[in-house]
């Protein structure tokens, strides 16, 4: 079956993709190899312990944000219906 891709848009068959994990949000191979990828490093640096739940909950809004389903902190919204002079 195929099916869009949430980071980078493209088309892909999800029968080339081997994690289970990526199950949870529709992503290609290389979209997911590169958020396992970005992911550790967010572990590393914020030093997650994943037993926490409070920790695991800060990996999923950064898995969120890297999907592009929640925006990240400082993000400005855009509004198309303003003019730069309102």
């Amino acid at each position: 079956m195929v099916k869009g891709c949430l980071k980078c848009h493209r088309d892909f068959d999800e029968k080339l993709v081997d994690d289970p994990g990526s199950e949870v949000y529709p992503s290609c191979p290389d979209c997911w190899k590169e958020w396992t990828s970005y992911a550790v490093m967010v572990i590393n640096e914020m030093r997650l312990d994943m037993s926490l739940p409070e920790h695991r909950k800060a990996l999923r809004k950064y898995e969120k944000m890297f999907f592009g389903l929640e925006k990240q902190e400082g993000e400005l919204q855009k509004n198309p219906d303003r003019r730069p002079d309102q």
